[in-house]
């Protein structure tokens, strides 16, 4: 049976060593005034010196919002989107993690006052971009740059929503390893680990496609081939260019993919206890690919021969398969992520609000190739507990 499929990305991608030295010829086009989205940690660690100084060397006016708090509410990304608003600007660029991203990209529909970010929680659709958007990540990574997603707290429901719009695809990328060439490995490891579920969840999902396949594949390669050394050698500079590469890749796969369980039951972890997105994936990783194993067995094994440069080719699809999933978990072990929820101080009792809160996240759950039912949930948050 012949099933539709299709695939959103950004309209211009640069990337490479001097990817950032492009952004002086974008600019370059009669464009009136910038408003640069960061967070305070990305200004004192100096990575928007390169960008403000090619704004400025064109004489083009900018203001930078930088108070952008990590995995903001719905409440906090509307006042970041007033404030965009106060400024008049035509051009937005945003340089940061996946919060800073998500915000921008709300901005650059949100622009009028016509919609404001929690309409956009039940009607996603309703606002179109206005505003042109340059996305340079700094970490590898949350894929954000690649995506029409935008992921926000939702304090009374004690859950993370992504507002989903293609209209939020950034209209420009770069993509240069200089910016997170001494990203601290926490942050490199738990953000790295988020892309290898985005992969990996994507080449499993039920919408899986030819497109997103060839993505996420790529993804998974570049990501479980490079992701200790970029994360432990700061140094290994060829290594954070294959992950930035692998992470946007990962990204572009969401958007003709989607992820699964292992996403849908994190956001509840972030939402209600502010775990940090990567770190919640990782808890959850090798419970939701456990669970998976017996409906995702052949495409594991399809990902082992991609992966796996000096595998033999002789073992079975199970003998595959659970050698991926070895090499999921001892990735998470041995970059040292969090993989029990004692450590945040999340207590039993609250296991029942977990699982009604992970099971309202339909849209990605109806993605599982392996129906996951609240039972299932329980199940698998009590192996974090």
């Amino acid at each position: 049976m012949l099933v539709d499929y299709s695939l959103k990305m950004p309209k211009n991608i640069i990337a490479g060593e001097h990817a950032i030295e492009q952004l002086s010829g974008i600019i370059a086009t009669g464009i009136k005034k910038i408003v640069i989205f960061t967070d305070k940690g990305i200004l004192g660690a100096g990575l928007a010196d390169l960008p403000k100084a090619l704004i400025e060397k064109a004489g083009v006016d900018y203001t930078i919002i930088s108070e952008i708090p990590a995995e903001p509410s719905y409440h906090e990304a509307q006042a970041m989107v007033d404030e965009f608003k106060k400024e008049q600007a035509d051009f937005i660029i945003a340089i940061g993690g996946g919060s800073v991203m998500d915000v921008a990209k709300l901005a650059s529909i949100l622009a009028t006052d016509e919609y404001k970010v929690k309409d956009l929680l039940d009607v996603p659709l309703l606002a179109k971009k206005q505003i042109t958007s340059l996305m340079i990540p700094t970490t590898a990574g949350t894929g954000a740059e690649a995506t029409p997603n935008s992921i926000v707290g939702v304090p009374e429901k004690e859950l993370k929503i992504g507002i989903v719009n293609p209209e939020m695809i950034a209209d420009y990328v770069l993509l240069d390893s200089r910016m997170i060439k001494n990203l601290p490995k926490p942050i490199a490891a738990a953000t790295g680990v988020d892309a290898l579920c985005h992969a990996i969840e994507c080449f499993t999902s039920a919408k899986a496609n030819p497109i997103s396949n060839t993505f996420a594949l790529e993804a998974l390669d570049l990501i479980m081939n490079n992701i200790i050394e970029a994360c432990t050698n700061p140094a290994a500079l060829e290594a954070k260019s294959r992950m930035l590469l692998g992470s946007f890749y990962a990204g572009v796969a969401i958007t003709s993919s989607g992820t699964t369980a292992v996403h849908a039951l994190s956001y509840p972890l972030g939402g209600k206890y502010h775990i940090a997105h990567g770190v919640s994936n990782a808890m959850l990783l090798t419970p939701v690919m456990k669970f998976n194993q017996p409906a995702i067995k052949d495409l594991l094994a399809v990902a082992y021969d991609r992966v796996v440069k000096d595998g033999d080719k002789e073992l079975t699809v199970d003998q595959k398969s659970a050698y991926m999933l070895s090499q999921l978990e001892e990735i998470v072990q041995v970059l040292e992520i969090p993989t029990s929820l004692k450590e945040f101080n999340v207590p039993e009792e609250d296991l029942d609000g977990l699982v009604a809160a992970g099971m309202e996240v339909t849209r990605l759950l109806v993605n599982n190739k392996r129906e996951v039912t609240p039972e299932d949930a329980r199940k698998i948050y009590l192996e974090i507990l």
